[in-house]
């Protein structure tokens, strides 16, 4: 998987796979390894959503310096 792809697109991939494993007309083999690629996605959407998260939590102030915002 690129690393171009953006979140959105990994989450629809994430979704196609959980649909298609939810249809149980997947091979156990097939299953397994959707699976496994369903777990990777889901640990990049957590990793991107972690980085966004910090991000949004600090302040830029006037000198450029950044600051964490207290929650």
């Amino acid at each position: 998987m690129s690393n171009k792809t953006t979140f959105e697109v990994q989450l629809q991939e994430l979704e196609a796979i959980v649909t298609r494993l939810e249809s149980g007309d997947v091979a156990l083999e097939e299953a397994i390894t959707e699976f496994q690629k369903g777990m990777t996605i889901s640990k990049q959407l957590q990793k991107t959503l972690k980085e966004a998260e910090d991000t949004l939590v600090k302040v830029m102030q006037t000198d450029g310096t950044e600051v964490e915002m207290d929650a």
